[in-house]
């Protein structure tokens, strides 16, 4: 189960990285001809613009994957299931070669620079990249087969070749096939269906070009310039496109194979009849104009063999100005070293001005009241919300009166062997708590922790010693200092601690964030994973992976003018291979 969980892992990590290689460098937006065969009504669409430094990418991130165990994926590969034992034999392949990404690239037969798409036609997922070596990848395939005992079907649509292996089972009557194909160095990956049209194929594999293509629909363009993202790639959910489908039988291309599946299953009833009535159509297309889309591109980004560093934005989309304004009013205080990825091993801060949370969230649920919806479902659901009121909050935020945030950082520890056992040696650390008046917070918090009764705090910020109170033994090295920093209230630790509550005592509170989280993996787990090896504990060789990460992320979630945002922030350096 843990070398499941431990792959499961490895996996969305490959993911996160995909999705970056999807927004990488470049400034060309126009001349990528694989746009004209999307349409612009795709419910989902990510690409990448200009070529992405892939083999660079793979040689700053390859030492995180020195340790990688080599029957990680043992438990995986006694799937029953052919095609699950096809998958793993593919993924298998991709994690034997990423130790030396040269040996990867030429084992799928991908170039140096890739550009990668993804999108759907309707509901038909297409994967496109670019290929230099198609006997290459076809001799992955082929070796998959040999291990899982799974064989193609060769078929031909137009000038154009492909695979088709089958996915669903006999008994089940709507069959699913995944198909790969290449064509003009372009390997396309997509499944057929009862939905899969021959015209529908002849679009993915780039045969036909879309009636109303995404290269003539200015969306891409409008959403970099919108939300200041580099001007190379894009990705995007269209929220209107996907609301269309379900409130109608046959407004865009989406609908239609929606309508139809839904009559190939003979349902009876149609399970969407509650939905694709006039009201609802009319008003879940309001909403879905008022939050059009999903959007993401990258901010920041530096590639090169030794080291890898892209920050990217995800926004939600809103036009709604009250419920936009009241989320901007809640926004609070983060401290400036969180917006540096390398000062702490761990740390999270969360920034919310306390005064403004119950009058925004009252302000959030009157616009939820309003207008009186009359599609059944929307108006069972805005009956529900209309007997939950946020005004009790403010009873309890009346006890947090003028705090604009609070933050956890820690900044280094050790660990180490004392007559035959093993602890906490030493620990950096900042805890604080950012208010208008810290001071006051305090004296109302005391009489509420009878062991803070005697503990008088001066505004100059000199610190009381906390170890007595909390009764730590000496032995532990840990001596944890109380003091007001300015317009921040600090726990700090450490000769570290003490020098960041210094500075962030220079901090003015500001609204600049609503939340912030941030990780170093080698800081984190080398020294645990050190630890463990001092106790003589076995250790798994799944957690040996962990050791010397050399990978650094952070996560942060904001409101702006355009919607809700969810930033992100990896950083990667090459390392010794072991």
């Amino acid at each position: 189960m843990k070398k499941i969980v431990i792959a499961a892992a490895i996996i969305a990590a490959g993911a996160g990285g995909y999705w970056y290689t999807q927004n990488g460098a470049g400034s060309s937006v126009s001349a990528n001809p694989l746009l004209d065969y999307v349409p612009a009504d795709t419910p989902l669409f990510s690409g990448q613009l200009t070529p992405f430094p892939l083999k660079a990418y793979l040689q700053s991130i390859s030492g995180n994957y020195q340790q990688y165990p080599s029957n990680a994926l043992a438990e995986l590969d006694e799937l029953d299931s052919p095609m699950g034992k096809f998958f793993v034999s593919i993924y298998q392949q991709y994690m034997d070669g990423i130790k030396d990404p040269a040996l990867l690239l030429k084992t799928f037969g991908f170039p140096d620079e890739v550009k990668p798409y993804i999108y759907t036609l309707g509901a038909l997922p297409v994967l496109k990249i670019n290929i230099n070596q198609g006997d290459a990848f076809w001799a992955v395939l082929d070796k998959a087969e040999k291990d899982s005992g799974v064989s193609h079907e060769m078929r031909k649509i137009g000038d154009v070749d492909y695979r088709a292996y089958m996915l669903s089972d006999d008994s089940v009557a709507e069959k699913v096939e995944l198909l790969f194909a290449q064509k003009d160095g372009i390997l396309t990956m997509t499944f057929s269906t009862s939905l899969t049209k021959p015209d529908l194929l002849e679009m993915a594999f780039g045969i036909k070009k879309a009636p109303q293509s995404l290269a003539a629909s200015g969306i891409i363009e409008d959403i970099i310039k919108t939300h200041g993202f580099k001007n190379n790639s894009v990705s995007f959910i269209n929220h209107v496109e996907i609301v269309k489908a379900l409130t109608s039988a046959d407004s865009n291309l989406l609908s239609q194979q929606l309508t139809q599946l839904l009559a190939n299953e003979n349902f009876g009833e149609d399970p969407l009849a509650e939905i694709r009535t006039p009201e609802c159509r009319a008003e879940l297309t309001a909403i879905a104009a008022n939050w059009p889309r999903t959007v993401a591109g990258v901010t920041e980004f530096s590639v090169t063999e030794k080291e890898s560093h892209m920050a990217a934005s995800f926004v939600i989309e809103t036009k709604n100005q009250p419920i936009l304004t009241a989320l901007q009013k809640m926004r609070g205080f983060i401290p400036a070293h969180m917006a540096d990825i390398n000062s702490t091993i761990f740390s999270m801060g969360i920034g919310l001005d306390v005064n403004e949370v119950a009058p925004a969230l009252t302000a959030i649920w009157d616009d939820l009241q309003k207008p009186q919806l009359t599609c059944a479902p929307l108006a069972q659901w805005q009956s529900e919300l209309s007997q939950q009121s946020p005004a009790m909050l403010g009873m309890f935020t009346g006890m947090a009166n003028g705090v604009k945030g609070m933050s956890v950082s820690l900044l280094d520890f050790k660990l180490a062997a004392h007559d035959d056992d093993y602890q906490l040696e030493s620990v950096d650390a900042l805890v604080s708590l950012s208010a208008d008046n810290p001071a006051m917070l305090f004296n109302m918090v005391k009489p509420f922790a009878p062991m803070l009764a005697d503990v008088q705090l001066a505004d100059n910020g000199d610190a009381t010693d906390l170890s007595p109170i909390l009764m730590l033994p000496p032995a532990l090295g840990i001596k944890p200092m109380l003091a007001i920093k300015g317009q921040h209230l600090v726990v700090y630790s450490g000769d570290k601690g003490l020098q960041l509550a210094n500075k962030l005592a220079t901090e003015k509170l500001s609204t600049n964030g609503m939340y912030s989280l941030s990780a170093d993996y080698g800081k984190m787990f080398t020294p645990m994973l050190t630890f463990l090896e001092m106790t003589g504990e076995p250790v798994p060789e799944e957690m040996k992976m962990l050791k010397d990460y050399n990978m650094r992320v952070k996560m942060s979630f904001d409101v702006n003018q355009q919607g809700l945002v969810i930033g992100s922030v990896a950083n990667s350096k090459a390392t010794d291979k072991k």
